[in-house]
Protein backbone atom coordinates (compact mmCIF):
# COMPACT_ATOMS: atom_id res chain seq x y z
CA UNK A 1 0.00 0.00 0.00
CA UNK A 2 0.94 3.70 -0.23
CA UNK A 3 1.63 5.28 3.44
CA UNK A 4 2.19 8.93 4.20
CA UNK A 5 4.05 8.53 7.30
CA UNK A 6 3.94 12.41 9.30
CA UNK A 7 6.01 13.31 12.06
CA UNK A 8 7.53 16.69 13.56
CA UNK A 9 11.02 15.24 13.75
CA UNK A 10 13.00 12.60 12.09
CA UNK A 11 16.64 11.09 12.62
CA UNK A 12 19.12 11.97 11.29
CA UNK A 13 17.22 15.44 9.88
CA UNK A 14 16.11 16.76 12.89
CA UNK A 15 15.76 15.55 16.60
CA UNK A 16 14.47 16.22 20.38
CA UNK A 17 13.63 13.10 21.40
CA UNK A 18 12.20 9.52 20.37
CA UNK A 19 9.58 10.31 18.22
CA UNK A 20 12.74 11.51 15.56
CA UNK A 21 14.23 8.15 16.16
CA UNK A 22 10.97 5.81 15.31
CA UNK A 23 10.29 8.13 12.00
CA UNK A 24 13.68 7.50 11.16
CA UNK A 25 13.39 3.72 11.23
CA UNK A 26 10.03 2.52 11.00
CA UNK A 27 9.36 4.14 7.16
CA UNK A 28 12.47 1.95 6.32
CA UNK A 29 11.08 -1.08 7.90
CA UNK A 30 7.70 -1.13 6.20
CA UNK A 31 9.53 -0.30 3.17
CA UNK A 32 11.15 -3.53 3.47
CA UNK A 33 7.66 -5.20 3.74
CA UNK A 34 7.06 -4.24 -0.24
CA UNK A 35 4.82 -0.74 0.91
CA UNK A 36 5.73 2.38 -0.55
CA UNK A 37 6.08 4.61 2.10
CA UNK A 38 6.60 8.93 1.41
CA UNK A 39 7.91 10.78 4.91
CA UNK A 40 6.00 13.97 5.41
CA UNK A 41 8.50 16.59 8.15
CA UNK A 42 8.61 20.08 8.48
CA UNK A 43 11.23 22.16 6.66
CA UNK A 44 12.65 23.53 9.54
CA UNK A 45 15.21 26.72 9.20
CA UNK A 46 18.37 24.11 10.82
CA UNK A 47 17.08 20.98 8.78
CA UNK A 48 17.20 22.77 5.02
CA UNK A 49 20.40 24.41 6.23
CA UNK A 50 22.19 20.78 7.17
CA UNK A 51 21.34 19.01 3.93
CA UNK A 52 22.55 22.07 2.37
CA UNK A 53 25.92 21.70 3.81
CA UNK A 54 26.46 18.16 3.61
CA UNK A 55 25.78 17.12 7.25
CA UNK A 56 23.19 14.85 6.32
CA UNK A 57 25.25 12.62 3.71
CA UNK A 58 24.35 11.09 0.62
CA UNK A 59 21.33 13.62 0.33
CA UNK A 60 19.68 16.15 -2.00
CA UNK A 61 17.07 18.90 -2.11
CA UNK A 62 15.00 19.42 -5.05
CA UNK A 63 11.93 22.06 -5.02
CA UNK A 64 9.29 19.64 -6.45
CA UNK A 65 5.95 21.98 -6.05
CA UNK A 66 4.49 25.05 -4.31
CA UNK A 67 0.67 25.47 -2.82
CA UNK A 68 -1.39 27.77 -1.91
CA UNK A 69 -3.05 27.30 1.48
CA UNK A 70 -5.13 29.75 2.89
CA UNK A 71 -3.82 32.62 1.36
CA UNK A 72 -0.27 30.92 2.14
CA UNK A 73 2.38 29.91 -0.12
CA UNK A 74 3.95 26.44 0.57
CA UNK A 75 7.01 25.07 -0.70
CA UNK A 76 7.26 21.50 -0.80
CA UNK A 77 11.17 20.20 -1.24
CA UNK A 78 11.88 16.51 -2.35
CA UNK A 79 14.91 14.18 -0.71
CA UNK A 80 15.03 10.49 0.48
CA UNK A 81 16.14 8.82 3.93
CA UNK A 82 19.61 8.66 3.90
CA UNK A 83 20.27 5.18 3.33
CA UNK A 84 16.95 4.34 2.35
CA UNK A 85 14.10 4.17 -0.94
CA UNK A 86 11.68 6.22 1.22
CA UNK A 87 10.83 9.75 -0.18
CA UNK A 88 11.00 12.53 2.02
CA UNK A 89 8.58 15.52 1.60
CA UNK A 90 9.75 18.70 3.25
CA UNK A 91 6.51 21.16 3.91
CA UNK A 92 8.20 25.11 4.01
CA UNK A 93 6.55 27.63 5.35
CA UNK A 94 8.26 30.79 6.73
CA UNK A 95 7.27 30.12 10.24
CA UNK A 96 9.33 26.62 9.79
CA UNK A 97 11.86 27.70 7.35
CA UNK A 98 12.76 31.46 8.44
CA UNK A 99 13.13 30.65 11.88
CA UNK A 100 15.98 29.51 13.73
CA UNK A 101 15.85 27.71 16.74
CA UNK A 102 14.26 24.35 18.52
CA UNK A 103 11.50 22.89 16.09
CA UNK A 104 8.67 23.78 19.53
CA UNK A 105 10.08 26.57 21.69
CA UNK A 106 11.60 30.17 21.21
CA UNK A 107 15.18 30.48 22.87
CA UNK A 108 13.43 31.42 26.06
CA UNK A 109 12.19 27.97 26.03
CA UNK A 110 8.69 28.95 25.71
CA UNK A 111 6.11 27.73 22.88
CA UNK A 112 6.02 29.03 19.67
CA UNK A 113 3.09 31.44 19.79
CA UNK A 114 2.15 30.45 16.85
CA UNK A 115 2.81 26.75 16.83
CA UNK A 116 -1.29 26.12 16.20
CA UNK A 117 -1.03 27.98 12.91
CA UNK A 118 2.56 26.33 11.86
CA UNK A 119 1.21 22.86 12.45
CA UNK A 120 -1.85 23.06 11.13
CA UNK A 121 -0.77 24.18 7.86
CA UNK A 122 1.89 21.46 8.16
CA UNK A 123 -1.24 19.30 8.45
CA UNK A 124 -2.85 21.02 5.61
CA UNK A 125 0.15 20.49 2.91
CA UNK A 126 -0.15 16.30 4.46
CA UNK A 127 -3.27 16.56 3.76
CA UNK A 128 -2.80 17.40 0.17
CA UNK A 129 -0.46 14.95 -0.39
CA UNK A 130 -1.89 12.51 0.72
CA UNK A 131 -5.19 13.05 -1.30
CA UNK A 132 -3.22 13.59 -4.54
CA UNK A 133 -3.79 17.51 -4.62
CA UNK A 134 -0.26 18.51 -4.49
CA UNK A 135 0.38 17.59 -8.23
CA UNK A 136 2.91 14.79 -6.93
CA UNK A 137 1.10 11.81 -9.10
CA UNK A 138 0.99 9.86 -5.66
CA UNK A 139 -1.64 9.64 -3.23
CA UNK A 140 -2.23 7.88 -0.02
CA UNK A 141 -4.06 4.49 0.79
CA UNK A 142 -3.10 5.53 4.79
CA UNK A 143 -1.96 8.09 6.82
CA UNK A 144 0.33 7.35 9.75
CA UNK A 145 -0.03 10.41 11.76
CA UNK A 146 2.18 10.96 15.03
CA UNK A 147 1.49 12.78 18.29
CA UNK A 148 -0.02 16.53 18.84
CA UNK A 149 1.83 18.19 15.54
CA UNK A 150 0.06 16.06 13.63
CA UNK A 151 -3.38 15.56 14.95
CA UNK A 152 -4.99 17.73 13.16
CA UNK A 153 -4.76 16.17 10.02
CA UNK A 154 -6.79 12.95 11.09
CA UNK A 155 -9.88 15.66 11.40
CA UNK A 156 -9.02 17.63 8.28
CA UNK A 157 -9.21 13.56 6.29
CA UNK A 158 -12.46 13.31 7.76
CA UNK A 159 -13.75 16.65 5.95
CA UNK A 160 -12.37 15.78 2.64
CA UNK A 161 -14.31 13.42 -0.11
CA UNK A 162 -12.40 10.11 -0.72
CA UNK A 163 -9.42 10.45 1.84
CA UNK A 164 -7.25 7.70 2.74
CA UNK A 165 -7.97 6.26 6.62
CA UNK A 166 -5.65 7.61 9.40
CA UNK A 167 -4.10 6.00 12.48
CA UNK A 168 -2.64 7.95 14.78
CA UNK A 169 0.04 7.27 17.28
CA UNK A 170 0.36 8.50 21.08
CA UNK A 171 3.96 9.11 21.80
CA UNK A 172 3.77 10.66 24.90
CA UNK A 173 0.25 11.54 26.34
CA UNK A 174 1.88 14.14 28.60
CA UNK A 175 1.95 16.66 25.47
CA UNK A 176 -1.52 17.57 24.22
CA UNK A 177 -0.80 20.62 21.80
CA UNK A 178 -3.04 22.74 23.91
CA UNK A 179 -3.87 26.59 22.59
CA UNK A 180 -6.34 29.33 24.08
CA UNK A 181 -9.53 29.36 22.58
CA UNK A 182 -8.99 31.94 19.86
CA UNK A 183 -6.40 29.64 18.16
CA UNK A 184 -10.15 27.67 17.35
CA UNK A 185 -11.29 31.01 15.24
CA UNK A 186 -7.38 31.61 14.32
CA UNK A 187 -7.73 28.70 12.19
CA UNK A 188 -11.01 29.02 10.89
CA UNK A 189 -12.31 26.01 12.45
CA UNK A 190 -16.38 25.30 13.11
CA UNK A 191 -17.76 25.94 16.65
CA UNK A 192 -18.89 22.38 16.53
CA UNK A 193 -15.13 21.63 17.56
CA UNK A 194 -15.69 23.35 20.57
CA UNK A 195 -16.83 20.62 22.73
CA UNK A 196 -15.58 18.33 25.39
CA UNK A 197 -16.38 15.12 22.98
CA UNK A 198 -14.07 17.00 19.95
CA UNK A 199 -11.15 19.56 20.60
CA UNK A 200 -12.07 21.23 23.67
CA UNK A 201 -9.97 20.38 26.96
CA UNK A 202 -10.46 22.24 29.87
CA UNK A 203 -11.29 25.62 28.18
CA UNK A 204 -8.56 25.08 26.05
CA UNK A 205 -8.00 23.85 22.13
CA UNK A 206 -6.26 20.29 22.20
CA UNK A 207 -4.24 19.06 18.78
CA UNK A 208 -3.83 15.89 20.54
CA UNK A 209 -7.53 15.03 20.59
CA UNK A 210 -7.82 15.77 17.29
CA UNK A 211 -6.19 12.52 16.70
CA UNK A 212 -7.71 10.63 19.42
CA UNK A 213 -11.40 11.51 18.37
CA UNK A 214 -11.13 11.72 14.65
CA UNK A 215 -8.12 9.15 13.67
CA UNK A 216 -9.94 5.40 12.32
CA UNK A 217 -7.44 3.66 14.84
CA UNK A 218 -4.96 4.46 17.50
CA UNK A 219 -1.36 3.53 18.34
CA UNK A 220 0.68 3.68 21.15
CA UNK A 221 4.11 2.67 21.88
CA UNK A 222 4.05 -0.25 23.77
CA UNK A 223 0.98 -2.52 25.54
CA UNK A 224 2.22 -1.13 28.90
CA UNK A 225 1.69 2.15 28.15
CA UNK A 226 -1.87 1.46 26.17
CA UNK A 227 -2.64 0.28 29.37
CA UNK A 228 -1.87 2.36 31.81
CA UNK A 229 -3.27 5.77 29.55
CA UNK A 230 -6.87 4.09 30.19
CA UNK A 231 -6.20 4.78 34.00
CA UNK A 232 -6.61 8.39 35.79
CA UNK A 233 -3.23 8.12 37.15
CA UNK A 234 -1.80 8.09 33.93
CA UNK A 235 -4.66 9.39 31.44
CA UNK A 236 -3.64 12.77 31.43
CA UNK A 237 -7.18 14.17 31.47
CA UNK A 238 -7.64 11.74 28.35
CA UNK A 239 -8.40 8.76 29.64
CA UNK A 240 -11.95 8.73 29.51
CA UNK A 241 -12.01 9.08 25.73
CA UNK A 242 -9.68 6.49 25.41
CA UNK A 243 -11.26 4.07 27.40
CA UNK A 244 -14.22 5.01 25.10
CA UNK A 245 -11.90 3.92 21.76
CA UNK A 246 -10.80 0.71 23.83
CA UNK A 247 -11.41 -1.34 20.82
CA UNK A 248 -9.79 0.95 18.50
CA UNK A 249 -6.43 1.10 20.79
CA UNK A 250 -3.10 -0.87 20.42
CA UNK A 251 -0.01 -1.15 21.83
CA UNK A 252 3.18 -1.74 19.89
CA UNK A 253 6.34 -1.86 20.93
CA UNK A 254 9.02 0.39 19.58
CA UNK A 255 12.32 -1.05 17.98
CA UNK A 256 15.38 0.34 17.55
CA UNK A 257 18.11 0.70 14.63
CA UNK A 258 20.22 -2.45 14.67
CA UNK A 259 22.40 -1.51 12.06
CA UNK A 260 22.84 1.96 13.55
CA UNK A 261 23.01 0.46 18.20
CA UNK A 262 25.13 -2.57 17.04
CA UNK A 263 28.22 -2.85 19.12
CA UNK A 264 29.98 -5.12 17.02
CA UNK A 265 30.18 -2.66 14.11
CA UNK A 266 29.74 0.60 15.79
CA UNK A 267 31.74 3.40 14.43
CA UNK A 268 32.00 5.00 17.63
CA UNK A 269 33.53 2.28 19.35
CA UNK A 270 36.90 1.78 20.07
CA UNK A 271 36.60 -1.85 20.64
CA UNK A 272 34.11 -4.06 19.00
CA UNK A 273 32.33 -6.74 20.58
CA UNK A 274 29.09 -8.68 21.19
CA UNK A 275 27.50 -11.37 23.57
CA UNK A 276 30.13 -14.31 22.68
CA UNK A 277 32.97 -11.89 23.37
CA UNK A 278 31.64 -9.64 26.54
CA UNK A 279 35.19 -9.47 27.77
CA UNK A 280 36.13 -7.02 25.33
CA UNK A 281 33.05 -4.84 26.45
CA UNK A 282 35.39 -3.79 29.36
CA UNK A 283 38.18 -2.41 27.01
CA UNK A 284 35.56 0.33 26.08
CA UNK A 285 34.65 0.70 29.86
CA UNK A 286 38.39 1.64 30.19
CA UNK A 287 38.57 4.25 27.29
CA UNK A 288 35.25 5.80 28.26
CA UNK A 289 36.92 6.34 31.77
CA UNK A 290 39.85 7.94 30.09
CA UNK A 291 37.79 10.08 27.73
CA UNK A 292 35.78 11.69 30.25
CA UNK A 293 38.59 11.45 32.97
CA UNK A 294 37.14 9.50 36.03
CA UNK A 295 39.56 7.30 37.85
CA UNK A 296 40.99 4.14 36.49
CA UNK A 297 39.10 1.47 39.15
CA UNK A 298 38.14 -1.33 37.67
CA UNK A 299 36.42 -2.58 40.99
CA UNK A 300 33.65 0.09 40.95
CA UNK A 301 31.34 -0.41 37.97
CA UNK A 302 30.44 2.34 36.08
CA UNK A 303 26.26 3.57 35.61
CA UNK A 304 25.22 5.67 32.77
CA UNK A 305 22.69 7.82 32.63
CA UNK A 306 21.14 9.49 28.56
CA UNK A 307 18.23 11.62 28.70
CA UNK A 308 16.30 14.48 28.70
CA UNK A 309 16.56 16.21 31.74
CA UNK A 310 13.17 16.58 33.18
CA UNK A 311 11.08 14.81 35.98
CA UNK A 312 9.38 12.91 34.21
CA UNK A 313 12.56 10.96 33.81
CA UNK A 314 13.08 10.31 38.06
CA UNK A 315 15.55 12.56 38.27
CA UNK A 316 14.88 13.26 41.61
CA UNK A 317 14.51 10.00 42.59
CA UNK A 318 18.42 9.83 41.15
CA UNK A 319 19.14 12.75 43.02
CA UNK A 320 17.97 11.42 46.08
CA UNK A 321 19.76 8.16 46.15
CA UNK A 322 23.48 8.58 44.02
CA UNK A 323 25.01 10.99 46.34
CA UNK A 324 25.22 8.22 49.06
CA UNK A 325 26.48 5.22 46.50
CA UNK A 326 29.16 7.88 45.44
CA UNK A 327 30.12 8.88 49.25
CA UNK A 328 30.44 4.91 49.77
CA UNK A 329 32.58 4.99 46.65
CA UNK A 330 30.32 1.96 45.43
CA UNK A 331 29.81 3.33 41.93
CA UNK A 332 31.14 6.15 39.15
CA UNK A 333 28.51 7.81 37.21
CA UNK A 334 28.32 9.23 33.32
CA UNK A 335 25.69 11.14 32.88
CA UNK A 336 24.69 12.69 29.27
CA UNK A 337 21.44 14.93 28.40
CA UNK A 338 20.23 18.59 28.70
CA UNK A 339 16.46 19.73 29.79
CA UNK A 340 15.53 21.56 33.00
CA UNK A 341 17.89 24.50 34.31
CA UNK A 342 17.30 22.93 37.69
CA UNK A 343 18.43 19.50 36.60
CA UNK A 344 21.38 20.47 35.15
CA UNK A 345 22.61 22.38 37.85
CA UNK A 346 21.68 19.79 40.49
CA UNK A 347 23.96 16.96 38.22
CA UNK A 348 27.09 19.74 37.29
CA UNK A 349 26.92 20.11 40.90
CA UNK A 350 27.48 16.85 41.64
CA UNK A 351 29.95 16.35 39.40
CA UNK A 352 31.80 18.91 41.29
CA UNK A 353 31.48 17.57 44.37
CA UNK A 354 32.68 14.21 42.93
CA UNK A 355 35.43 14.98 40.52
CA UNK A 356 36.89 11.23 40.22
CA UNK A 357 33.92 9.43 40.22
CA UNK A 358 31.10 11.43 38.02
CA UNK A 359 30.82 12.96 34.79
CA UNK A 360 28.33 15.64 33.51
CA UNK A 361 27.75 16.58 29.98
CA UNK A 362 25.20 18.70 29.22
CA UNK A 363 23.71 18.36 25.86
CA UNK A 364 23.65 15.60 23.26
CA UNK A 365 26.12 13.86 21.67
CA UNK A 366 25.60 11.03 19.24
CA UNK A 367 29.19 9.37 19.56
CA UNK A 368 29.33 9.84 23.66
CA UNK A 369 25.58 8.26 23.77
CA UNK A 370 27.17 5.44 21.74
CA UNK A 371 29.68 5.11 24.09
CA UNK A 372 28.50 4.79 27.06
CA UNK A 373 26.29 2.22 26.27
CA UNK A 374 29.19 0.36 25.63
CA UNK A 375 31.17 1.22 28.42
CA UNK A 376 28.44 1.42 31.35
CA UNK A 377 27.69 -1.60 33.62
CA UNK A 378 24.51 -0.65 34.20
CA UNK A 379 21.70 1.86 32.94
CA UNK A 380 19.43 3.95 35.15
CA UNK A 381 16.08 4.79 33.99
CA UNK A 382 14.00 5.18 37.14
CA UNK A 383 11.47 7.26 34.61
CA UNK A 384 7.95 8.16 36.24
CA UNK A 385 6.43 7.06 33.47
CA UNK A 386 7.61 5.97 30.06
CA UNK A 387 5.55 5.23 26.89
CA UNK A 388 8.08 2.73 25.16
CA UNK A 389 11.58 3.75 25.97
CA UNK A 390 14.64 3.48 23.23
CA UNK A 391 17.74 3.98 25.59
CA UNK A 392 16.99 0.62 27.46
CA UNK A 393 16.79 -1.17 24.29
CA UNK A 394 20.48 0.40 23.78
CA UNK A 395 21.28 -0.91 26.70
CA UNK A 396 19.84 -4.09 26.47
CA UNK A 397 21.53 -4.16 22.81
CA UNK A 398 25.02 -3.32 24.43
CA UNK A 399 24.95 -5.28 27.76
CA UNK A 400 24.53 -2.26 29.83
CA UNK A 401 22.19 -4.04 32.11
CA UNK A 402 18.83 -1.34 32.35
CA UNK A 403 17.82 -0.42 35.90
CA UNK A 404 14.30 0.04 35.50
CA UNK A 405 11.13 1.90 37.05
CA UNK A 406 8.71 -1.09 35.65
CA UNK A 407 6.32 1.26 33.96
CA UNK A 408 5.47 1.38 30.22
CA UNK A 409 7.74 -0.11 27.54
CA UNK A 410 10.16 -0.31 30.57
CA UNK A 411 8.00 -3.02 32.00
CA UNK A 412 7.30 -4.64 28.67
CA UNK A 413 11.51 -4.96 27.85
CA UNK A 414 13.05 -5.36 30.98
CA UNK A 415 12.81 -8.73 32.51
CA UNK A 416 13.74 -9.11 36.76
CA UNK A 417 11.65 -12.40 38.00
CA UNK A 418 14.48 -14.23 39.76
CA UNK A 419 14.60 -16.33 36.77
CA UNK A 420 18.18 -16.56 35.01
CA UNK A 421 17.42 -17.76 32.15
CA UNK A 422 15.00 -14.65 31.09
CA UNK A 423 16.76 -12.18 33.16
CA UNK A 424 18.15 -8.95 31.44
CA UNK A 425 18.15 -6.17 33.69
CA UNK A 426 17.15 -4.68 37.35
CA UNK A 427 13.47 -3.65 38.17
CA UNK A 428 11.45 -1.20 40.82
CA UNK A 429 7.54 -0.95 41.09
CA UNK A 430 7.12 2.42 42.89
CA UNK A 431 8.62 5.23 41.65
CA UNK A 432 10.28 5.99 45.32
CA UNK A 433 13.98 6.55 46.58
CA UNK A 434 13.79 3.41 48.95
CA UNK A 435 12.62 1.32 46.26
CA UNK A 436 15.13 2.64 43.66
CA UNK A 437 17.76 2.32 46.00
CA UNK A 438 17.08 -1.42 46.84
CA UNK A 439 17.76 -2.08 43.33
CA UNK A 440 20.69 -0.70 42.77
CA UNK A 441 21.83 -2.25 46.05
CA UNK A 442 20.52 -5.83 44.58
CA UNK A 443 22.18 -5.11 41.10
CA UNK A 444 25.45 -3.71 43.20
CA UNK A 445 25.84 -6.92 45.07
CA UNK A 446 25.34 -8.84 41.92
CA UNK A 447 28.62 -7.11 39.98
CA UNK A 448 30.17 -7.60 43.22
CA UNK A 449 29.67 -10.88 44.30
CA UNK A 450 28.34 -13.04 41.58
CA UNK A 451 29.74 -11.99 38.34
CA UNK A 452 28.42 -15.74 36.55
CA UNK A 453 24.96 -14.32 36.96
CA UNK A 454 25.73 -10.97 35.79
CA UNK A 455 27.50 -12.32 32.72
CA UNK A 456 24.41 -14.17 32.28
CA UNK A 457 22.32 -11.34 32.46
CA UNK A 458 23.96 -9.58 29.75
CA UNK A 459 24.16 -12.44 27.67
CA UNK A 460 20.27 -12.39 27.91
CA UNK A 461 20.25 -8.77 26.86
CA UNK A 462 22.23 -8.84 24.19
CA UNK A 463 20.21 -12.03 22.87
CA UNK A 464 16.96 -10.24 22.53
CA UNK A 465 15.39 -9.13 19.16
CA UNK A 466 15.08 -5.59 19.50
CA UNK A 467 14.47 -4.80 15.46
CA UNK A 468 11.95 -3.50 13.93
CA UNK A 469 10.81 -6.38 12.36
CA UNK A 470 8.42 -7.49 14.59
CA UNK A 471 6.90 -4.10 15.12
CA UNK A 472 6.84 -3.59 11.49
CA UNK A 473 4.94 -6.43 11.38
CA UNK A 474 2.04 -5.75 14.00
CA UNK A 475 1.79 -2.28 12.33
CA UNK A 476 1.08 -3.96 8.94
CA UNK A 477 -0.96 -5.52 10.31
CA UNK A 478 -2.89 -2.90 12.18
CA UNK A 479 -3.08 -1.03 8.64
CA UNK A 480 -4.77 -4.06 6.43
CA UNK A 481 -7.54 -4.28 9.70
CA UNK A 482 -7.84 -0.19 9.35
CA UNK A 483 -8.45 -0.54 5.22
CA UNK A 484 -10.72 -3.32 5.60
CA UNK A 485 -12.93 -1.53 8.14
CA UNK A 486 -13.45 1.38 6.02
Amino acid sequence: MNILFMASEAFPFIKTGGLADVAGALPRALMKRGHSVHLIVPAYQSLLARIRAGEVPSVALKLTTTLTLEGERVALWRTRLPGTRVTVWLVDIPAFSERSGNPYTGLDGRDWPDNHQRFFRFCQAAVAVATNRAGLNWSADLVHANDWQCGMACWLLRQTPSAPPSVFTIHNLAYHGLFSQPALYDLGLPDTLWQPDYLEFYGQLSFIKAGLVFAHRLTTVSPGYAREIQTPDMGHGLDGLLRARHDDLSGILNGIDTEVWHPGRDRYLATPYNQHRLQRKSLNTADLRKQLGLTMITEQPLVGFVGRMVAQKGLDLLLAVLPEYLQKSALQLVVLGKGDPHYEQAFAKLALTFPDTVSVTLGYDEALAHRIEAGADLFLMPSLFEPCGLNQLYSLRYGALPLVHAVGGLGDTVVDEGNPVRDNGFCFHRPQPDALSAALSRALEMYEKDTSAWRQRQRNAMGGDYSWNQSAAAYDQLYQKTLSSV
